[in-house]
């Protein structure tokens, strides 16, 4: 049978790999790995992640002496670990855990323990590595337990002393945090605690000692399966604690835009009415902090993605989604003026935020109370945010704030004596930059703001 071409984020793992099939993601499982696919499925071990919804179900397509082919269920939008939220990522890390204890139960074990190997699917995290899964063998430690270490524990870690941005240190450190990096960030006090001296300092001490003798044999000391789910146990209790301690501007935002109930009525009014009758499947709200206006959308939508660059309106987002079982609606955190970039080797192996989006082709973009941060904050000119959002907008719903505006005054401000270089922050000049790219359909004044909505579609 021919070899597939295999996607470019799918090279390391001997046992298969990925490929897509005319637009359909499919994987291809090699021979080293029959053993345990057919131990996985025979069991009944897949069959209860699927049931129990922890990892991506798949359905088996072909099987050859040379390869089986499965299809897992598609998934219209994957995020990355540096574009999650504080609460976010420790729900993955708690799956990733709780996966690790169902399978030393049924006598597996995770090899991987990447944060790649997770992605938010349907509302909740879910497990997208179909072969992470292998044989435990009597009395050896967790193989992947130095990378959960540094690719979740280290991480969130670094998040509770320092803030979410430190989670976007994954987008560097593409095979997890530095041990030796985790604990030198790490405050003192840090090796205070029984459990994160021995998970993180020590482990950080004796990474390169000890680990190999002269002939360059690894050395392993026995570890019962006792032992190590009560390791998992011990982790999974430490990360389940941890908080993040910082605030954000998102907290009484909604105060401090100037919006009266009647103003904000109108404004999601106006959205619903717009969205209502376009009838999209998938929409985009870029900038959309807590996922406020979304939820006024009367008109039933399959999938929306909500992005902001505050951890706290995503987390906030996040765990209302949840509460609500909006299972449609997927928070992720994105700062516009840097949207994630490609990274891995060749830059292929995980995808830049405008490859993925221009993939999730949405419908409909909301881009509210955005333009002036993006324009002012980030020096952007109308024309190009216009190609931005053109690139992969059918339709685009967008507010502009005018130059009276008390947020565009007091961005204005904070320019000193660069102010007068913004005077072309105007709504004559905006619609006449965008005009470039969209025919204007709609629009709409934002009584008792300094707003104006526009619906703007592009040109072909």
């Amino acid at each position: 049978m021919t070899h597939k071409p295999s996607h470019p984020s799918s090279f390391r793992d001997p046992s298969g790999y990925v490929y897509i099939d005319e637009g359909v993601v499919k994987r291809a499982i090699n021979p080293i790995y029959f053993k345990q696919y057919a131990a996985l499925k025979d069991s009944g071990f897949f069959d209860k992640l699927f049931n129990n919804k922890v990892l991506i179900s798949h359905k088996e397509l072909s099987k050859s002496h040379t390869e089986i082919i499965i299809q897992p269920e598609q998934i219209p939008f994957i995020t990355y670990p540096y574009e999650w939220s504080f609460n976010q990522y420790k729900e993955a890390a708690l799956l990733t855990l709780k996966i690790q204890k169902f399978s030393l139960e049924n006598g597996f074990s995770l090899k991987d323990a990447s944060a790649f190997n997770v992605t938010f699917h349907n509302g909740k995290a879910i497990f997208i590595d179909t072969l992470s899964f292998d044989f435990y063998a009597k009395n050896t430690p967790w193989r992947a337990y130095k990378q959960f270490v540094t690719h979740f524990l280290g991480p969130l870690l670094l998040a509770h002393y320092h803030g979410s941005q430190s989670l976007k240190l994954m987008s560097e450190f593409f095979d997890g945090i530095p041990l030796k990096m985790l604990a030198s960030m790490l405050p003192f006090k840090s090796k205070l605690s029984p459990f994160l001296y021995t998970n993180i300092h020590l482990l950080a001490k004796f990474e390169n000692k000890h680990s190999e003798d002269y002939k360059g044999n690894a050395k392993v000391k026995p570890l019962s399966k006792k032992a190590q789910l009560n390791i998992v146990k011990t982790l999974y209790s430490y990360i389940k604690k941890l908080e993040l301690k910082e605030d954000s501007e998102w907290g009484n935002y909604y105060n401090k835009i100037n919006y009266s109930d009647a103003a904000f009525n109108l404004k999601a009014k106006t959205i619903d009415s717009w969205i209502t009758n376009l009838k999209p499947e998938k929409i985009i709200d870029i900038g959309g902090n807590d996922g406020a206006f979304v939820r006024q959308i009367t008109h039933r939508l399959e999938q929306a993605l909500v992005c902001d660059i505050d951890n706290n309106a995503v987390d906030f987002n996040y765990v209302k989604a949840k509460t609500n079982k909006e299972n449609y609606m997927t928070p992720f955190v994105l700062d516009v003026l840097n949207p994630s970039s490609a990274i891995g080797f060749n830059n292929k192996e995980r995808f830049s935020f405008i490859q993925r989006i221009q993939k999730f082709t949405p419908d409909v973009t909301l881009a509210l109370a955005v333009i002036h941060h993006i324009s002012l904050s980030g020096n952007v000119a109308f024309n190009m945010s216009a190609s931005f959002f053109a690139s992969f907008s059918k339709y685009l719903i967008i507010e502009f704030p005018k130059k009276n505006d008390s947020w565009v005054e007091r961005l204005l401000n904070s320019k000193a004596e660069f102010k007068d270089h913004f005077s072309s922050y105007s709504i004559e000049n905006f619609e006449k930059s965008y005009a470039i790219f969209f025919d204007i359909i709609e629009k709409k004044e934002i009584d008792d703001t300094k707003r104006v909505l526009f619906l703007l579609k592009k040109q072909r």
